[in-house]
């Protein structure tokens, strides 16, 4: 069950919960098959059948392809999705002003790979959610600095060249146990000019290179941090490899392990503005403005870590759902519409069947209805009066299809009109993951012991408790004799 729910993020990247959940309920309504003798590869050969002709509805019948729409409009569905994924959230309070972020977010992407690496979400404590702000660019927390840096521009509101490299600027003493004889005392000298005439030739080509700000993988020590201030350029060492590369894939830098021969017009990145912001008690770096910009950073908020880390977590599901939207054009009615639109269709399929695959099926149909049951039971209502309403608005010929649970007032709601929808692709992933899951676990026959090592165990809880009584014992009979 823990693997289907890591193979539903990775693959989609919400609906973890739904999958587990309805893994479970299938081999609930399973139990009372297997316990009557029932031999498993009957239901299981019924469990996928039925999974199939669930996902057949969904994918031709009951989903709405968003393909056609203008481009408001498809910004306008894609909202709605990941207003849908953040409903369940601890940030559900703010879900439109958050869905709003992850879709701007997503279109900043290149279309064609939707990479998510190319999101940076960033956390600052402090403030409140909605202090969080979206980034057309890239932005990361200052890195260590050395004495100097406060002389140093904070800002290029008119565009600015970034160098980016792999190399330490500072003086450091030899890593090996290295040994120089002289024999003249006057040669020492020497070689310390030697060392400091290195770093400042290395120092003097990032600064003809017409850079404004230099960005490095390694440390910049404060000799090159005080020698880059007073040219008026920016520098900031131990830049995370991460944010490396989306600088890099922003700007069109490259990254570059030598000074040596560098040619401006091939290596140096490009943006419109940098500058250096206070968020919270952090400062960030943010390059804004650039021109093969593929790439966005959310900086988060919020009064607490915890409540931070679970935001980011929401906010992932959401930034997945709305990647998979984008993809696969289609949606589905939420609210747990699809699932009970899905089990009314299984019964009618399983009435047309004849012998023990009918029940089989039957019990497939009944376990989906655990989707709005758990809906409801979460939201604080009668789960069994919601889904009498459900199934009587789902019973009618037309018009009833799209109904799910209204957790705002505890009813039921037409959630297509509403606009609580998610992309077909997680609840058919959702149902096939859950499928397999249950087959497998109904597959297996017997589950070997080893008796052995179970009575072993059971001997060590026997000595330990052995060991107390006389002691007990010892203490109350020494206790009568006085």
């Amino acid at each position: 069950l823990v693997d289907i729910s890591k193979s539903q993020d990775s693959e989609v990247g919400d609906g973890t919960t739904t999958v587990v959940v309805l893994a479970g309920e299938l081999l609930k309504e399973a139990k009372p098959f297997v316990e009557e003798a029932v031999h498993p590869q009957s239901l299981v050969a019924a469990y996928r059948k039925a999974c199939k002709v669930a996902t057949d509805f969904i994918q031709k019948d009951f989903s709405v392809t968003l393909k056609d729409l203008s481009e408001k409009e498809k910004q306008d569905v894609l909202h709605k999705c990941a207003m849908t994924s953040l409903n369940s959230k601890l940030i559900a309070g703010e879900k439109d002003f958050f869905a709003r972020m992850v879709v701007d977010a997503v279109a900043k992407l290149d279309q064609e790979t939707l990479d998510l690496k190319m999101i940076g979400v960033k956390k600052v404590v402090g403030g409140t959610l909605r202090e969080s702000f979206l980034v057309d660019g890239v932005a990361f927390k200052k890195t260590f600095s050395y004495a100097g840096f406060e002389q140093q521009p904070k800002s290029f509101p008119d565009g600015c060249k970034i160098l980016l490299l792999n190399v330490e600027l500072e003086l450091k003493s030899e890593k090996e146990n290295a040994e120089i004889r002289l024999k003249d005392p006057s040669q020492y000298q020497e070689i310390v000019e030697a060392e400091w005439q290195i770093i400042y030739e290395k120092l003097d080509k990032c600064v003809k290179s017409g850079a404004n700000v230099v960005l490095s993988r390694l440390a910049i020590g404060d000799l090159a941090t005080q020698y880059f201030a007073d040219r008026g350029m920016f520098c900031a060492g131990r830049v995370p490899e991460d944010d490396m590369s989306r600088v890099s894939f922003a700007t069109g830098g490259m990254v570059q392990s030598t000074v040596n021969n560098l040619n401006p017009d091939k290596v140096l990145g490009q943006c419109a503005s940098f500058e250096e912001r206070q968020v919270g008690n952090d400062r960030f770096n943010l390059f804004t403005g650039c021109p093969r910009a593929k790439t966005a950073t959310i900086v988060l908020r919020g009064g607490a870590e915890q409540f931070i880390e679970e935001a980011h977590r929401s906010m992932h599901d959401a930034i997945m759902i709305v990647r998979r939207a984008v993809k696969n054009a289609a949606i589905v009615p939420g609210g747990g519409a699809v699932d009970m639109e899905v089990s009314k269709v299984l019964r009618n399929f399983s009435r047309t069947l004849m012998g023990k695959e009918q029940l089989f099926i039957n019990a497939f149909a009944k376990a989906l209805e655990v989707i709005p049951r758990q809906l409801c039971d979460n939201a604080g209502f009668d789960s069994t009066e919601v889904l009498n309403k459900l199934r009587q608005k789902h019973a009618l010929a037309e018009g009833g299809q799209h109904f799910g649970v209204d957790i705002d007032t505890g009813g039921v709601i037409d959630t297509y009109s509403s606009f609580v929808w998610e992309p077909v692709i997680v609840k058919r992933n959702a149902l096939q993951a859950a499928t397999e899951a249950a087959c497998l676990i109904l597959s297996v026959d017997e589950t070997v012991r080893n008796p052995a090592s179970e009575q072993e165990q059971g001997m060590g809880r026997g000595r330990g408790m052995g060991r107390g009584m006389p002691m007990g014992g010892m203490g109350r009979g020494r206790g009568m004799r006085r």
